[in-house]
């Protein structure tokens, strides 16, 4: 068993683990945080994406000790307050939700292209959701909700700052 010390949702968390372990599973089971799902295992299906450093990955294929002194993000985090975030609001109201198995790795994606790019092109969405399977919405909802949660979280950029950018 090794420490495991990370920042996790903007807290500070010390596990011991079994190094040998993926990510995932310590971060479902030894941390509590089932909204990251597993799928493949494989790190082909992206159900298991997180943001580590801000950055999307499969966290079914990365050994927990890759995660040492690294700020991890998973979907449990991105709701402020109570609030959901926009990316969220967004995915609610384009439908594209569905069974909800891919839906936490797609939003963490969407956000870190959306912190990339404020308005991306087709082709940018189409390439940031790229390692994410789904068989319920045909993907077109996930379009369509990367858009909207573009055009939300400019306006919510607006209210806050007074200015869109």
């Amino acid at each position: 068993m090794q420490a495991l010390k990370c920042v996790v949702n903007g807290k500070d968390v010390e596990v011991n683990v079994d190094p040998s372990r993926s990510l995932v599973d310590v971060l479902r089971t030894d941390l509590g945080l089932t909204g990251t799902k597993k799928g493949c295992g494989e790190g082909e299906c992206g159900a298991c994406t997180i943001l580590l450093d801000g950055k999307p990955v499969n966290s079914c294929i990365i050994p927990v000790m890759k995660a040492q002194g690294r700020n991890i993000l998973t979907i449990e985090g991105l709701a402020e307050a109570g609030e959901l975030h926009p990316i969220q609001e967004a995915f609610i109201e384009a439908g594209a939700v569905q069974c909800g198995f891919c839906t936490p790795g797609v939003i963490l994606s969407a956000k870190s292209l959306l912190e990339e790019f404020e308005n991306p092109s087709q082709e940018e969405i189409t390439e940031a959701l790229s390692g994410h399977l789904c068989r319920c919405t045909g993907y077109l909802q996930f379009y369509d909700a990367l858009k909207l949660a573009a055009e939300k979280i400019a306006e919510k950029k607006k209210a806050t700052y007074g200015y869109g950018g």
